[in-house]
Formats: structure tokens, sequence, C-alpha cells
């Protein structure tokens, strides 16, 4: 439980340090940025599944693409759903999941 609790704050710090980084992509403060990467999270397990099975042909050629295309839509609807998290265009989106990979990456060697 308590590790879980850590991915949650862990994934909200990413979404912040992110907005910082990433031009037009926007969170208003810490707690938008938990609900945020709560949203993100469990639109990850439906819409992101349902997206990599209807993708499917196209995650198989460019696997590491396309899931960054699909963390990008993921990203870009929760942002449509949480009051002060912003994601004014589909390449700060995109922008966005990549930088979110590259801080997860740096979380998970700290």
């Amino acid at each position: 439980m308590i590790r879980l609790l850590i991915e949650w704050l862990l994934s909200a710090l990413a979404l912040v340090i992110t907005a910082y980084i990433v031009p037009d992509f926007e969170v208003d403060g810490f707690g938008p940025a938990m609900i945020a990467a709560l949203v993100v999270g469990l639109l990850d397990v439906t819409l992101g599944w349902l997206l990599s099975l209807l993708t499917f042909p196209l995650v198989w050629l460019l696997p590491r693409l396309m899931m960054l295309v699909i963390n990008a839509v993921v990203l870009y609807f929760a942002a449509k759903l949480v009051p002060g998290f912003r994601i004014r265009r589909f390449l700060a989106a995109f922008l966005g999941a990549i930088v979110l990979v590259l801080v997860h990456i740096v979380f998970s060697y700290v």
C-alpha cells in the first residue's frame, strides 16, 4: 500500500517537472497534479489498453513510437478531464510523454 502511494506521489511530481520543461503543458499545482496522476493512471489502464489493442499492427511494427503516441493521447484526454491540468497542443502531449518517460527512468534509479 505504501509503495502504491509513493508511486502516485512520484507520478504527480513527474507531471509537475514535465510542466516546467515542456511548453504548453501546464499544471496549476501539486493538488491538480495528484488528481491528474490518478486520472492518467486510470485512463492508461482503460483507454491506453483499448488503443493498444486497436492499433496492434502499428504497435507491433513500431512499439516504442506507438506507445509514446498512445501515452500522449492518454495525457491529452486526462488534461481535458482534470481542472488545473492543461495541454494546449498534441505536440506538447507527445513531448510531455517523452519527458515523463525520462523522469520515471530517473526516479527508478533513485
